[in-house]
């Protein structure tokens, strides 16, 4: 990957970035990679050399880095931190890096992930964090044979405001402990049987030059079309609706100025968040279809 420093960050700075820490051991896939998009680790891995990020880009993960360190110096007798965890699944070796374990008296574990995030992550569910927490429960009692009591996210929230947090749900604190749901493991087990499948299925395709199969919407992020009810004296929409029929309706009730704007379905990871996009033809035909609508 090609960092950039489009705006001039200090290169004491661009030094570190070019210096990564992360290491998945002798394993073919991790968790994170597991749950993250077949396509996208298929092209990251095609294409790392043509990848172009800019330092900016990558500054909040150089917190995560730093907040991780931190975390190594926070171990103790009962404080297990940033154990990695090997096993076999389907032929491959698959592996999970546990932030930190908490070891009870009774034998049994708290399992705590940190992340480095938004406001709006904690206040909304985010299934990615519910599975990679999971699986590392998973990983931990069917590997070292160690029950769980229970899984958790420490969310340290990086534009945390003080003003903020006297609204309602808002989160208390820039530092905040969420209890994730637990699976059984047989439901964890086949999880991650049918992850790694899709893993093995774009790493053959990729390797005799077939297409990957696509991004799902949950990969996209994607939001569905709408259909906005706007008019000339007001920015924001009146109300959106999934149905035209309905916006229709409701825009001629409103009478004279109203009308009906489509909003396309939006695809906010990949406009905005995929480092791969440019070497993707799914995105390619999705700006296709965009511009032929117009």
């Amino acid at each position: 990957m090609q960092i950039t420093n489009n705006y001039g960050l200090p290169q004491a700075i661009i030094n570190a970035l070019h210096r990564p820490t992360y290491d998945k051991g002798k394993s073919h896939i991790s968790v994170t990679q597991a749950i993250n998009s077949p396509r996208i680790v298929a092209l990251r891995q095609m294409h790392d050399a043509e990848i172009k990020v800019d330092a900016t880009s990558l500054v909040w993960s150089l917190f995560g880095t730093a907040v991780h360190h931190i975390l190594e110096q926070g171990g103790d007798e009962k404080h297990l931190t940033e154990e990695r965890i090997f096993t076999e699944i389907n032929g491959w070796i698959f592996s999970g890096a546990i932030d930190s374990q908490i070891c009870h008296a009774d034998g049994t574990r708290t399992i705590q992930d940190y992340k480095v995030t938004k406001a709006w992550s904690v206040m909304n569910e985010k299934i990615e964090w519910e599975q990679q927490l999971n699986i590392y429960k998973w990983l931990v009692e069917t590997v070292k044979k160690t029950p769980v009591r229970s899984i958790q996210i420490v969310a340290i929230i990086r534009d945390w405001s003080m003003h903020d947090a006297k609204r309602e749900g808002y989160p208390q604190a820039p530092i905040v402990t969420i209890d994730v749901p637990m699976w059984d493991n047989e439901t964890t087990e086949q999880f991650i049987k049918e992850r790694v499948a899709l893993h093995q299925e774009a790493f053959t395709s990729s390797a005799f030059g077939d297409d990957l199969a696509p991004c799902s919407k949950e990969d996209m992020w994607a939001k569905p079309p709408v259909y906005a009810i706007k008019n000339d004296k007001r920015v924001k929409a009146i109300k959106l609706y999934a149905d035209k029929a309905e916006a229709d309706a409701h825009a001629q009730s409103l009478g004279k100025g109203h009308y009906v704007e489509h909003r396309p379905e939006e695809r906010t990871r990949c406009a905005n968040f995929c480092d791969v996009r440019d070497f993707c033809n799914q995105w390619r035909a999705y700006e296709a279809s965009l511009s032929s609508a117009d």
